[in-house]
Order: structure tokens, then sequence, then C-alpha cells
């Protein structure tokens, strides 16, 4: 199954176990993103400043514990006594300390989860904002979980490393900073030999990431190609079942599962390895500390008390290492994350049309094609030339194969794309000339897609004329032949539409129908607008139809020339170009293509009553 997902490039294991994406410019995505913040800048350095404070506060502490245990130790020895009065007032100060370093912790992570959820407000309503902008070819390029992805993972991602990674890059940094300058207040002999032991452990630990690093970039591809064969094989479950092609289906998933297993074993190992690895020389360096210290400490017994402030600096100084490592691959997924969410802000928008307040005035309905050329793309075109005129009131339909351009005429009608030359008018005005919002509000639509979002009934009817009335809501669902259907239903009009409502897609699209009713539209568009219903439901839904347009401009696209008999005008298209025009009998008269497309659609038909009887 194809997709339009790239895989990402792997740099390293992250705390998630999940594949690092690289931005492809790691700088200017970074830089763009502080940009954004700029408004945001003062509160966040307020929160920084925090982080540092209740930072240096934390270092101070084993420092400052030394002193307790040098009044111990000075009092333990002959003639002397414990001075308590000193120690209770250090250690009062030392709980004053720690106090405000955890008062100055609250108040940094207080402001950043505040700015942090402005940050992401925003930028989700800007993506919100910048989707209604876009032209729709820009979704023809693009997936539809590419773009979802920008709006919920990236912008995630870009929330997690404000409120967590941001400050702990900060804190880690000032710590680590903050331990060394303690550690060498201490002693320069005893920090110079715990240094020693950092470019060893990182050597070690850059080894085994280096081999682990394969092993995840292999394990996120084998994952999506599990995702992958399950979303197909439940999505067509059916089709396996008819050809018995279970066992088949099993067979695969098996390979790809101890595929994954294999590649999720070896780099879940060589990464599970880093901590021990750390600590194991972490450890030794403990042990030549001790051992050290315990010599300096013959010629001064109080220096116990410094070698138990080191030793407690020592177990919090690679901490910071692991989390600054850990950061870098962080920020690498957030200037990726930045990067997509920025250039899809930057894409380029539908032009501004607010200055255009052109209407028409006297309504009356006709619409006219001339010399429409247009190609989705501007070297293949698809519509050439095509001039055609819709007189006030007509029924026109469009008849035709398969990518013959029916679905394409009805597009450029709506302005959803813009023609490539030519022109098209209503009631002797250019569309161009008119605001696309405007040109669509003259249209009532029904696709042969149905779309209903989770809302009542009555929410989902009156979509296109929210101020709709019961009585108006009514009137249309009867004449759509659904009025009875949602009265039997619970909490009839006002029953929610959601995952657990049980409605057939033919329902679906009679609500579609009547929701176009409602809308009362002075033209309307009707694309394969009875596809999905049976065929007494169609006899119903072409009666109302009937009704419908009587007055009305309206577009037919059909593909059973059955429910277009009556049509006032038949366009019939291939490749591209109106071939035949005229009504059902002239057409038929003519013994062309459209009596060669109504005749195969008669025989198949004849043919399928005379296989049931």
């Amino acid at each position: 199954m194809k997709s339009n997902n790239q895989s990402p490039k792997f740099t390293g294991p992250n705390p998630k176990g999940k594949s690092i994406e690289k931005a492809k410019d790691f700088k200017k995505s970074i830089t763009k993103l502080l940009l954004h913040l700029k408004p945001y800048w003062i509160l966040i350095g307020i929160a920084l400043v925090f982080a540092c404070a209740g930072t240096i506060f934390s270092i101070l502490g084993p420092k400052i514990l030394s002193k307790i245990t040098t009044e111990i130790i000075l009092g333990l020895s002959p003639n002397a006594s414990i001075n308590f009065v000193k120690i209770t007032t250090i250690g009062i100060w030392l709980v004053i300390l720690y106090c405000t370093s955890s008062l100055f912790s609250f108040t940094q992570n207080f402001i950043m989860a505040k700015v942090t959820a402005k940050i992401s407000k925003g930028l989700r309503e800007e993506i919100s904002k910048k989707i209604n902008k876009l032209p729709l070819k820009y979704f023809d390029s693009q997936s539809y979980g590419d773009i979802l992805s920008r709006v919920t993972n990236d912008v995630d991602t870009i929330s997690q490393t404000l409120s967590q990674s941001l400050s702990q890059m900060i804190t880690s940094i000032t710590t680590l900073i903050g331990i060394i300058v303690m550690m060498f207040t201490i002693s320069w002999k005893l920090t110079l030999v715990a240094l020693v032991s950092v470019p060893v452990s990182m050597l070690l630990v850059m080894l085994f990431v280096k081999k682990s690093q394969k092993y995840f970039l292999w394990q996120q591809n084998t994952l999506g190609e599990m995702n992958g064969h399950i979303e197909e094989t439940y999505s067509a479950h059916n089709v396996i079942k008819v050809f018995n092609g279970e066992e088949k289906a099993e067979e695969k998933f098996d390979n790809i599962n101890e595929k994954l297993y294999q590649n999720a074993y070896k780099s879940q190992f060589y990464s599970g390895l880093m901590m021990p690895i750390m600590n194991f020389v972490g450890n030794i360096s403990y042990v030549v500390i001790c051992i050290i210290g315990g010599s300096m400490a013959l010629s001064d017994i109080t220096f116990i008390a410094s070698i138990v402030a080191f030793i407690q600096y020592i177990r919090q100084f690679n901490q910071p290492i692991q989390q600054v490592a850990s950061i870098a691959g962080t920020l690498q997924s957030t200037a990726a994350a930045s990067e997509r969410v920025f250039e899809f802000l930057s894409e380029e928008n539908e032009p501004d049309e607010s200055n255009k307040t052109l209407k028409i005035k006297n309504f009356k309905g006709k619409v006219e094609f001339k010399n429409v050329c247009f190609g989705y793309n501007p070297e293949k075109e698809i519509i050439h030339n095509f001039s055609e005129t819709a007189l006030p009131g007509q029924k026109v339909a469009i008849v035709g194969p398969t990518g013959a351009g029916k679905t394409t005429l009805v597009n450029l009608l709506m302005r959803f794309y813009e023609i490539n030359s030519g022109d098209i008018l209503i009631d002797g005005i250019s569309i161009k000339d008119m605001n696309r919002s405007y040109v669509r509000s003259l249209f009532g639509m029904v696709l042969q897609d149905t779309w209903l979002f989770e809302g009542t009934i009555r929410e989902n009817l009156a979509y296109g004329k929210l101020d709709a009335t019961d009585e108006e809501i009514i009137e249309a669902c009867k004449a759509s032949n659904i009025d009875h259907f949602i009265k039997t239903q619970p909490n009839s009009y006002n029953m929610v539409l959601d995952e657990e409502a049980n409605l057939s897609q033919g329902q679906k699209q009679l609500i579609t129908i009547a929701r176009a009713m409602v809308a009362n539209a002075p033209m309307l568009i009707l694309d394969e607008a009875t596809s999905s219903v049976d065929t007494r439901t169609e006899e119903l839904i072409q009666e109302a139809m009937d009704k419908l347009i009587k007055g009305r401009t309206s577009f037919v696209i059909a593909h059973r020339l059955s429910t277009i008999k009556n049509a006032d005008l038949i366009l019939v298209m291939k490749d591209g170009n109106v071939i035949e025009t005229g009504k059902h009998e002239e057409l038929l008269a003519k013994n062309g293509f459209y009596a060669d497309l109504y005749n195969s659609q008669f025989t198949k038909k004849h043919a399928e009553i005379d296989e049931l009887n």
C-alpha cells in the first residue's frame, strides 16, 4: 500500500524510544521558531532566570550540609562538645535554601506551562486559519494524514520542548557548571580525577549509540511496515476472507513481526548498556576519589565532611550530562517539527478577494462557459477550449466516462480551481470579478461522497443556513423522503450523529440532499447525488429533485443516464471535450457516443432483470 509519508531520518535514541527526525536546516528552523516566540521572550526569560536561580540554590545544599558534618566531627574531638545551636542554625538555613529552590522551580514551571499552552494554542489557530486560506490544489499534492500530523504531532513536539526541554537544558547546563565550580572549591585534585571519567564514559556511550542507531532506524522502518500491513489487512478484511487469504496475511505478519522483534531487541539491548557503563565508570571514580580523599583526610580529619559533599556532587554530575545528550536529540526533533509547521504556514494562500464586492443585483441564473481551458498540471490540459451556455432555470446534465472532466467542470464553476484561460460568467458577470465566497453561496451542492459532522441531525441539516427554521428543515426532509426515518430515531431531529449512529450510506445521502434543500441556493450542483440509494428511493428523490430545481439553473453529473432523461440540456463529455449536446431524445436519434452509453446501460439492466427472472 502506497504511503505519502516518508520514514523519518534517525540520529539516535531519544527518551521515548522513537526515531529522531532531522531538519533540513537546523539553524534556520530554530531561528524561525525563536522569532515566532518573540512576544513571549520576556516571560520565557523570567522563567529561565527562575530555573537558574532554583538550580544554584539546590547546588549549594551539599556544601552547606558538609558544614554540619564538620561541626559534628569537631564536637567528637577530646575536650570538645557538639555545637547544636550552630548545627540548628545551619539546618534552618538549609531548609530555607531548599524551600527557595523549590519555589523558584515551581514558579518557572508555572510560567512555562502557561506560555507553552498559549504558544500551542496560537500555532494551532494559525494552522487552522491557514487551512481555510489554502487553494485546493495544495491538498491534491499533500496527504491529509501529513497535514493532520503538523496540527497535532509537530505542535505537540514544539510544546513539549518549550515546557520541558528548554528549561531542563538551562538547568542541566547550570547544574553542570555549578557542580564543577563547587567541586573545585572543595579540592582541585579530586575534581580532576572526576573529570577524567567523563570523556571515558562518553566515548564508550558513543560507541554503543552508534551500534544501536542502525537498529533503531530498522525498528522504525519495520514498525511502519507492520502498521501499513495491519491497516491494509483490516481495511480489506472481507476481501481476504472471500479469497481465503488469511494464511498468507498471517505469514506476512509473522515475518514482519520477527524482524521487528530482532531489531527492537538489539536496539534496546545496546541502548540499555549505556547506563550500566556510565555507572561502572562512575563507581570506579568513586573508589579512586575515596582512596585519594581518604589519604588527604589523614592530615585533616575535617576533610571527611568535604569528601561526603564531593561524592554527593559526583552522583549529581552524570545526570545533567545525560540530560544534555538527550535534549540534543530532542532539539533535532523540535527543529524538524518547527520546519514542517512553518513550511506549512508559509505556503501560498488563495489571493485575497476582500476588495471584491461585486454582486448580481437581479439574479436570473444564466451561466456561460467561454473558451475555458484548464489542467491540474499546467503541462497536462484536461479541459480544452470548452464553450457552452446554460439558460436560466435549465437542468443541465453532464455525462461521460470516468476521467472525461465532468467533476472538473463543476470545480471550475465553484472556483475551487482557477481556469488557465477563457472565462465563466454568471448573468454576464465573470466569476473572477466576484468574491469566491459569494460565488459559492450561489450554489447548493450534493456530492457523491457524503459528509456529516458529529452533531445533531438538525445541526447537520442547517449547516448551509444556520438561521433555518424548524419548518424549513422539516419541509426539506419531507421533500427528500427522510422525515419519516428521522422521526423514528431516538430524539428525532436532535439525535446526535456519531460513530454509534447506525445510518446506511443511502440515509446519509438523503440527509445531505435535504441539507442542500434547506440552504435554498439559487442554483444547484448534483454530483452523482443518487448513487448510494436503491432504485425505489432514487425515484422518490428524483421527484423531490424535480420540485427542488424548478426555476433554478442546475448542473447534474450522472452515470445512470435514466435519471437525466428530462434534462433540458445534456453535455456529453469525452477527454475534456464536449462532443455532443442536446436533449435525451435528440442524442439518441443521433446514434452517437451518448446513444452507445445509454444502450449499454439499458442492455445491461435488462440482462440483470432476465437473470433474476
